[in-house]
């Protein structure tokens, strides 16, 4: 019989389970309502002001036909805003609000100690370790995801 801890698929499920937890549990004290997912939304979003909801959807590795309410969380929140492009106007284009910007200095000190959390159990030559070999292993099946993640277009 196989054994599930030597079943990658299933610690990776287990490890973002436990990601999950803790990224609510160290927000929660901040008194911001927020997702991983949403998190992801305003830190790209930040980098990338005036990008739209389908860029956005392929620089945090998110379904483009879901993408849209994560972003409509996010506006009914105050976080962003959404304006028809003048580029294109099919598509829908975000900027981060000033409560976005609040939200961000709020919480990311708060996840960036869930991410130490997480790799607690690791010295940090592993944890360097950990995380140069789950970006090589991600990065080799990106391309098997419904999701891949992608980087930003090609300037005009």
């Amino acid at each position: 019989m196989t054994d599930l801890k030597d079943m990658p698929g299933h610690l990776i499920r287990r490890m973002q389970q436990i990601a999950v937890a803790v990224f609510h549990a160290e927000v929660e004290e901040t008194g911001i309502d927020i997702t991983p997912v949403q998190y992801a939304a305003l830190v790209r979003v930040a980098g990338n002001p005036g990008i739209d909801q389908v860029t956005l959807a392929g620089l945090i590795a998110y379904d483009r036909t879901t993408i849209a309410g994560v972003v409509d969380r996010l506006v009914q929140k105050g976080f962003l805003t959404r304006e028809v492009s003048a580029k294109d106007r099919r598509a829908k284009v975000l900027h981060l609000t000033g409560a976005g910007e609040h939200a961000l200095n709020v919480l990311t000190p708060a996840v960036k100690k869930a991410q130490s959390v997480m790799l607690r159990g690791l010295d940090d030559t592993e944890a360097g370790e950990f995380m140069r070999l789950l970006r090589k292993a991600m990065e080799a099946v990106n391309d098997l995801s419904r999701a891949p993640l992608r980087g930003l277009p090609p300037k005009d």
